[in-house]
């Protein structure tokens, strides 16, 4: 049986190995994304405090004044003083008329950093997002746009679009997915073959024999570190599954008996003719907010969109147990009162898996510490494709070796006998 698995483990290694190779490497790249882009950007995202900032509207009139024909989609300011604010803009289109999904859209992109905008866009899709999203980085003392930013003309979007579907569009997108479904069986397989019959086999399949020659160590480093991290590489493979196919995201969650779906944002109550179009301003919603969680990590307000809509401020507490783990609150647009809140532990458990599969996806569950740990990993997945096809290389001279010696043998004695 182990002859049939080592075939099918050796064939899916051949076939898929590259591309797992690329996944991996990009992954190790995409880990420190967020620290890497700050530290090379410093003054996109920091400034130096002067004073009391501005009021979130005034910010906002700035912005458009600095960019004209732009629209803002949502704003986004942290808790950290030095920080800038992130103003999302959806540049190109008229007011009012940007789809009836847009505040699902905000829903599922907050909690982000906004160059990641356009990353949640494209999630899933295979397709490059839309150019008109770009992002306005600004002083909150002064109101300049300190820098308009998009995604898509960065070096880490290059990565990710080769992460995800090889800079390829849905073609890659399916070559990357297939590859994924096939690295699944392949640790699945690795698993099958590693497991020993004997106590001894096990001491050898633990421990790398790191002053053995360069065949046992090759030999180690695929089977012995392959088996330490089979189980961190099936959770990585397992939620990348999710974006690469609808019908395994949608499974997971049936099998669950769950959704994953967002509880629908609650109408806003319909203001009277004396107050029609007098809605709350930015200030307000989050000063409405801040009286209940005060202490958030950072805040993202969504204005409505029409006069049914609500308005939709998210944030993350400072005790989140992760950086998708955000509290959502959505206010009457004319009034400012509360008609909803909804904290991540309040959410579904489809909704919880969904927010959480990410942080685990790229290490960010724990924060640091489980970023290195990922970094690890990811670049221990990457040399397996090269280990294995080694071994292979190494067998197959082997049992050539072994055909022509019994050849060379009769031949030696037949002449002998002569």
């Amino acid at each position: 049986m182990k002859i049939f698995f080592r075939r099918i483990h050796l064939y899916l290694g051949l076939t898929a190995g590259l591309v797992i190779t690329i996944s991996c490497l990009t992954g190790a790249l995409l880990v420190f994304e967020k620290e890497i882009t700050e530290a090379f950007n410093h003054s996109r995202y920091y400034v130096q405090p002067a004073g009391e900032r501005l009021p979130l509207d005034k910010v906002a009139a700035m912005v458009k004044e600095q960019v004209p024909g732009a629209v803002i989609s949502r704003i986004q300011l942290f808790a950290d003083p030095s920080r800038t604010i992130q103003v999302q803009l959806e540049e190109g289109k008229k007011g009012g008329k940007k789809g009836a999904n847009a505040t699902e859209k905000a829903e599922k992109s907050s909690g982000k950093e906004a160059r990641g905008a356009g990353k949640e866009q494209k999630e899933g899709t295979g397709k490059a997002p839309k150019k008109s999203g770009r992002t306005a980085f600004v002083n909150p003392y002064t109101g300049k746009v300190v820098e308009l930013y998009s995604y898509q003309q960065t070096f880490y979007y290059q990565v990710f679009s080769l992460h995800r579907w090889l800079l390829a569009g849905s073609t890659g997108k399916a070559i990357t997915g297939a590859s994924t479904l096939i690295f699944l069986f392949i640790l699945i397989t690795g698993i099958i073959l590693w497991w020993p019959k004997t106590r001894n086999i096990l001491k050898q399949r633990i421990k790398v024999k790191w002053d053995g020659g360069w065949k046992r160590l090759n030999h180690d480093l695929h089977v012995v570190l392959g088996f330490y991290t089979a189980i961190f590489l099936f959770v990585s493979v397992f939620t990348g599954l999710t974006w690469s196919y609808e019908w395994f995201s949608n499974g997971l969650y049936a099998i669950l008996g769950t959704s994953s779906k967002p509880a629908v944002a609650p109408a806003s109550v319909q203001a009277e003719p004396a107050t029609e179009g007098k809605r709350i301003s930015y200030e307000t919603a989050l000063a409405t907010v801040k009286q209940t969680i005060p202490d958030g990590l950072f805040y993202t307000l969504t204005a409505p969109k029409d006069s049914a809509a609500s308005f939709m401020v998210s944030l993350l507490p400072a005790n989140a147990l992760h950086e998708a783990a955000t509290t959502t609150f959505y206010l009457d647009q004319f009034s400012g009162k509360v008609l909803q809140s909804q904290t991540f532990a309040q959410r579904n458990l489809g909704q919880q898996i969904r927010g959480t599969i990410k942080p685990l996806h790229t290490g960010a569950i724990f924060g640091t510490p489980s970023k290195i740990f990922a970094l690890i990993i990811a670049l221990l997945g990457a040399i397996f494709p090269a280990t294995g096809t080694i071994m292979w290389i190494n067998r197959t001279r082997k049992k050539q070796k072994k055909v022509k010696s019994p050849a060379i043998s009769r031949e030696g004695a037949t002449a002998q006998v002569a």
